[in-house]
Formats: C-alpha cells, sequence, structure tokens
C-alpha cells in the first residue's frame, strides 16, 4: 500500500509530477495492501505460464505442415491428447501445491526488498541492468541445481517425471515433480534477492523466464529464435538434447551455454552435432556420386 492519500502528495514527496505510468500505478496501488499485489501478479503469471505456449500446440496440433520443418526430432509425434493431458496435469500440480506453496512465501518477497511504491524505476539503465543481472544469476544457479537433480537419488526421487518427455513440448518446462518444481524456481527468486527490485520490474522477469523456459522446450528450432542472435544462448535444440538423452550429464543451464563449456558437460551433445554433421557431409558426397555416375550413364547412352 503507498504511503500516500492524493496524488499532490505523491507528487510533493517526489519533488516532481508523476509520469503517466506513475499515475497509473498509483491509482492502480494506493489502497491496495502489499501482499494482494503479490498475489494478483501470481496469479496472472500462472496463466501466462498456462496460455503463452498454447499458440504453438495448437498450431502443431492443427496444420503440422507448418511448423513439422522446424521440429528438432521431426520424427517424433506427440498425440494432441497427451499435450492436453499435460495441460491438465500443469494445471492441477499449480493449483494444488505450487501455488498454495508460493502464496505462503509472498511476505518475503517484502523481506527480499521488492518494493510496490514510487518513483517506479526507469526502463534504462535500471530495468535492463537488473533484467541482464538476474538472467546470469538465475543461468549459474539453475545449471548446478539443475546438475543436482540429476544425481542419481535426486532423479529417480523427484527429476525423472519431468524427462517423461523425451521430445519436449513448450507446456512440459513447467511438468514435473512438486518438488523438482519448487527447487528449480529456487534460482529465479535469487537475482532479485541478491538485487532488490521493483515489483513490476519482478513481474517482468517472471513474465521473461518463462517466456525463455517455454522456448528452450518448444521442440522447434526456429529461425528468428534468440539462438541465432544472442551469443552463447542454448534455444530449443540445445536443450532438446538434454530431453532425448533422458538421465543425462549434459546441457544443464537453462538460458545460456557457458557454464556447461566451462565445467565440461557440453561434450555429448558435441560429440553428436559432430557425428549428425559428417552424417549429413558423408550423405552428401554420397548423393552427389550417385548424380554423377546417373548423368555418366545417361552420356554414354547416349
Amino acid at each position: 500500500m503507498l504511503p500516500f492519500s492524493s496524488l499532490e502528495e505523491a507528487a510533493a514527496s517526489l519533488g516532481r509530477p508523476l509520469t503517466h505510468a506513475e499515475t497509473l500505478w498509483f491509482r492502480y496501488s494506493a489502497t491496495m495492501p502489499d501482499y494482494f499485489i503479490y498475489f494478483i501478479i501470481f496469479f496472472l503469471f500462472f496463466w501466462f505460464m498456462v496460455l503463452c505456449s498454447l499458440p504453438l500446440a495448437l498450431i502443431e496440433a492443427m496444420s503440422p505442415k507448418l511448423v513439422n520443418k522446424f521440429k528438432v526430432q521431426p520424427n517424433v509425434r506427440i498425440p494432441f491428447s497427451r499435450v492436453l493431458q499435460c495441460y491438465k496435469d500443469v494445471f492441477i500440480i499449480q493449483l494444488i501445491a505450487i501455488t498454495p506453496i508460493e502464496s505462503i512465501f509472498i511476505p518475503f518477497f517484502k523481506l527480499m526488498g521488492i518494493r510496490t511504491s514510487l518513483p517506479l524505476p526507469s526502463l534504462w539503465p535500471e530495468v535492463a541492468v537488473q533484467l541482464l543481472v538476474y538472467m546470469l544469476v538465475e543461468d549459474y544457479g539453475v545449471y548446478w541445481v539443475h546438475r543436482l537433480m540429476h544425481s542419481p537419488w535426486a532423479y529417480d526421487k523427484f527429476h525423472r517425471v519431468h524427462h517423461e518427455y523425451t521430445a519436449p513440448i513448450g507446456i512440459c518446462t513447467n511438468y514435473g515433480h512438486w518438488v523438482d518444481i519448487l527447487i528449480l524456481s529456487l534460482p529465479t527468486v535469487a537475482g532479485p534477492a541478491i538485487a532488490p527490485c521493483h515489483v513490476l520490474t519482478f513481474t517482468a522477469w517472471l513474465f521473461l523466464r518463462q517466456l525463455q523456459a517455454v522456448e528452450s522446450h518448444c521442440g522447434h528450432d526456429f529461425p528468428w529464435s534468440p539462438n541465432k542472435f544472442i551469443p552463447f544462448y542454448g534455444g530449443a535444440e540445445y536443450h532438446d538434447f538434454h530431453h532425448y538423452v533422458g538421465k543425462s550429464q549434459s546441457n544443464f543451464a537453462s538460458t545460456f551455454t557457458y557454464c556447461d563449456y566451462i565445467y565440461g558437460t557440453y561434450k555429448g551433445y558435441q560429440y553428436r552435432k559432430t557425428c549428425l554433421a559428417n552424417m549429413k557431409r558423408t550423405l552428401s558426397i554420397e548423393g552427389n556420386l550417385q548424380m554423377l555416375q546417373e548423368s555418366s550413364h545417361d552420356l554414354k547412352s547416349q
């Protein structure tokens, strides 16, 4: 709840007129307790999480030819009934386990320093720098937590559920044992805990992280994917290998690839890429030789 009773009082406290965005935020949150602000954000995030992967799932179900050429595992087709079941399972686990637990821990966000007050942060450099820091902290944290979840006990007990999808789809980023989901979400809040921010920045970070997670699990390597433009970005092809192998010891990072390269957990992925490249080269050479032989035969027959 903002400590101002009017726009004029807020402007006097800041020593300047409120921006349009700050006026809207004042009217929205002035009389709303902080707990409800946080709760509404998690409520919106819940629906964003469920719905942001839906368009690709519908396209693949209704017109698979539009996206099949981009599939990382083109020979694997997940029935739409199983896709719907995955949505149902995610919805249930989020509703009965994750959301209630998050609601209990909401007061800790205020203790972490995530503020709801005025002024609003500037997009540049404040929000941009904070989001970059959060991405790097989260990526490094997920690498080690994820690697821990692939230890024999943790994998068999919890993380194997997430790997039931060896050819991942977008929604399965949130599919798994509730303990696994909570543990792997800890690095997501580590950045804001280290470098506190405004609640709107925190919201933007949650949505950005979800979009990245869906992209890495979507099973399609699109030409406009961030991995084509952002250095060391993993993307769908990189994470798809992690699911394809199953009880893998490769590709643990969530966003970037540098941790896997530094700590040597990229070698299985690199070996497979090399083998595939050699296979394509061999097939290309054989195809060219066959074409030459056919051309030679045609010339002789003439």
